[in-house]
């Protein structure tokens, strides 16, 4: 492909300098990916800063250089394309690179603190249940039809991203469903994206070690329904506060989902059990096998998107009520001697561990002990830490305090932020055993029959990152050889 061919209208240079009919081979962001014909853009990252890379990308066989400011020194035989932003740029020719695969594509994204995964991965199911050929991106794991690719972040970068679209789109799929992050709509890693739709959970208080203030976290979400085009839908959760305020400036199609107000698609929990959901959707009752309010929420979003898209009530509700959700969303366990109930759950923010923790209460239907196992990630928004303790102390008989992923911070300094200002009644309903394997082993051995433990906090992952280094660990697997252990 040569180098005019990416420069299309929509990227706007500010200024272009050398030859626009060199051949490019590859497009990168990264210095360490450049090869021989490469055109490198130099991205302003967070912690990095593309444009201190360029002259090491020349060196490696970079051709051509997409960035905001011009280098002092212009090499002969570079080509230079001077942008305003690079981070929409790389978006735009990442797209056209991969030959725009979004266009061909029905993609659905969907963004919010919490539900984000479930409803993916639901419509994933769903639509796959219903015979397409669909692709899913999420924090779990990326699907290319039947195919799995591993997911290292909940949204990938611009460069993969467009890759997996056209990959997906080569692969016959007709429909794709993906989580966008408050990140990857901030730094525009969805930008060159043609999107369907769009949905929103919920927005609670999260990531504000990145975005600085809860103001601009709900900026980044609502950014992502600001850029939907007209031909778009926009579904929004009309029972959180901040659900019409996403929509006020969309261009797309509004429409709201809701368990308390009147709305396009209104749902009533008749019944909630551990063996799932008694639901009621817009009249159309059926059982679903979820368990709480936050997946009627979630089933509410997904027969949403699933109508709008054309798709009739009796094939969703058909199709939907035989799914089972997302890996480590209120995963459920029972040791089969002692009848201890366990649960995964990724909850790792205040209101999501509330929405959890009331959803057992309601299963405790024999007024069992309820025992916590839940951390805070390390190098995260410090300000929820205490928040989580409170909450935790609050709603469970016995809270365990332990690590989470401490990343590169000590983990006896997060759990002291977790514990520091907790009020003095709560001083004999937790414990701190910094040890996530034996904090899970206590919470069994301290279980009698007929009690819940909820491991909350990391879900579905499958490593525990301490110092800087990813080590081995499932919280459901460890629970489940924990119940084996006290079954003997």
């Amino acid at each position: 492909m040569y180098l005019s061919h990416l420069l299309h209208n929509r990227l706007k240079p500010l200024q272009i300098v050398g030859d626009m009919t060199i051949a490019i081979d590859s497009i990168a962001i990264n210095s360490a990916l450049v090869a021989k014909g490469t055109l490198f853009i130099a991205v302003k990252g967070t912690t990095v800063d593309g444009h201190n890379y360029i002259d090491n990308a020349i060196e490696k066989g970079a051709v051509a250089i997409v960035c905001e400011t011009l280098p002092q020194e212009l090499k002969p035989n570079i080509a230079y394309i001077q942008v305003s932003d690079s981070a929409l740029a790389a978006g735009l020719i990442a797209a056209y690179y991969y030959g725009n695969p979004s266009h061909s594509l029905i993609v659905v994204g969907v963004t919010g603190t919490n539900g984000k995964t479930s409803i993916a991965t639901l419509l994933y199911q769903l639509y796959t249940r219903l015979g397409y050929v669909c692709g899913l991106i999420s924090t779990v794991q990326n699907h290319i039809g039947s195919r799995i690719v591993p997911s290292t972040h909940t949204t990938p970068d611009v460069i993969t991203l467009q890759r997996l679209l056209a990959e997906m789109k080569s692969a016959g799929c007709t429909y794709v469903f993906m989580e966008c992050s408050s990140h990857a709509i901030h730094q525009k890693r969805i930008a060159g994206i043609r999107f369907a739709g769009g949905v929103f959970t919920n927005i609670t208080h999260d990531h504000i070690d990145y975005h600085g203030t809860f103001e601009a976290y709900i900026q980044a979400k609502k950014q992502f329904f600001d850029d939907l085009p007209a031909t778009a839908f926009a579904l929004s959760n009309e029972d959180d506060k901040r659900g019409r305020v996403m929509l006020q400036n969309t261009k797309a199609r509004p429409y709201y989902y809701s368990l308390l107000s009147p709305a396009n698609f209104k749902g009533k929990v008749v019944e909630n059990h551990i063996t799932g959901l008694q639901l009621s959707i817009n009249g159309k009752e059926a059982h679903y096998n979820m368990v709480g309010s936050f997946n009627a929420y979630n089933l509410l979003a997904v027969y949403g998107v699933a109508e709008l898209l054309g798709e009739s009530a009796e094939n969703i509700i058909i199709a939907l009520s035989s799914l089972k959700g997302a890996e480590g969303r209120f995963q459920t366990y029972i040791s089969p001697k002692e009848q201890i109930l366990g649960i995964v759950d990724y909850a790792h923010t205040p209101d999501a561990l509330i929405n959890v923790l009331a959803t057992v209460e309601k299963l405790n239907i024999g007024g069992g002990a309820i025992y916590i196992v839940i951390g805070c990630g390390g190098n995260r928004d410090t300000a929820k830490r205490p928040l989580m303790a409170e909450v935790a102390c609050k709603y469970s008989t016995k809270a365990i305090f332990t690590s989470d992923n401490p990343r590169n911070e000590d983990p006896n300094a997060i759990l002291k932020d977790m514990t520091t200002g907790l009020k003095p009644s709560f001083a004999a309903k937790y414990m701190v055993i910094p040890d996530r394997k034996e904090a899970i082993k206590t919470a069994c051995m301290l279980a009698k029959p007929g009690d819940i433990i909820l491991v909350a906090g990391k879900g579905h992952e499958k490593t525990q990152e301490i110092a800087g280094v990813k080590h081995p660990f499932s919280d459901y697997q460890v629970l489940i050889d924990m119940f084996k252990l006290i079954d003997k």
